[in-house]
């Protein structure tokens, strides 16, 4: 799908009138540094390909490092060697990683389409500094 690249106008008046217009009133032409060129837009590019493996990328990096060493991941360890049984337990914590993020990306989306991103944005932020605020506070009254 390819938009048009046809110039538009401000109040019935065509770009090149306004081109004309300007160059005639300064006696030297201003229009290439105030009128922007049109470019085509073609909707299915490759980069709108490339940036979903940048969404890819992006997430499965920050999930691994987050996952390595955490709770979750020691959990799976204990299990593995308790049951000696390694691929069923890879099963069912691939499982439950699956099931978890699928519930995240669900509750993202619908959290997406009810809020403004600034929203989110500000939530996401006040949620992270309260958290911070209570780790600070265990860590100094535990001592």
């Amino acid at each position: 799908m390819k938009l048009d690249s046809a110039s538009l106008g401000i109040s019935g008046i065509s770009q090149t009138e306004i081109e004309l217009e300007l160059k005639d009133s300064n006696d030297f032409n201003l229009a290439p540094a105030i009128t922007p060129s049109v470019q085509p837009v073609v909707a299915d590019s490759p980069q709108k390909q490339q940036s979903a493996l940048v969404v890819f990328g992006t997430t499965f990096v920050t999930i691994f490092l987050a996952e390595i060493g955490d709770k979750t991941q020691l959990s799976t360890l204990l299990m593995s060697a308790e049951s000696h049984s390694p691929w069923v337990v890879f099963i069912g914590s691939a499982a439950a990683l699956i099931t978890t993020s699928l519930l995240g990306v669900l509750l993202g989306s619908w959290i997406a389409n009810r809020l403004s991103p600034k929203t989110v944005e500000k939530s996401a932020g006040m949620m992270l500094l309260v958290i911070s605020l209570m780790l600070f506070w265990d860590v100094f009254t535990s001592h």
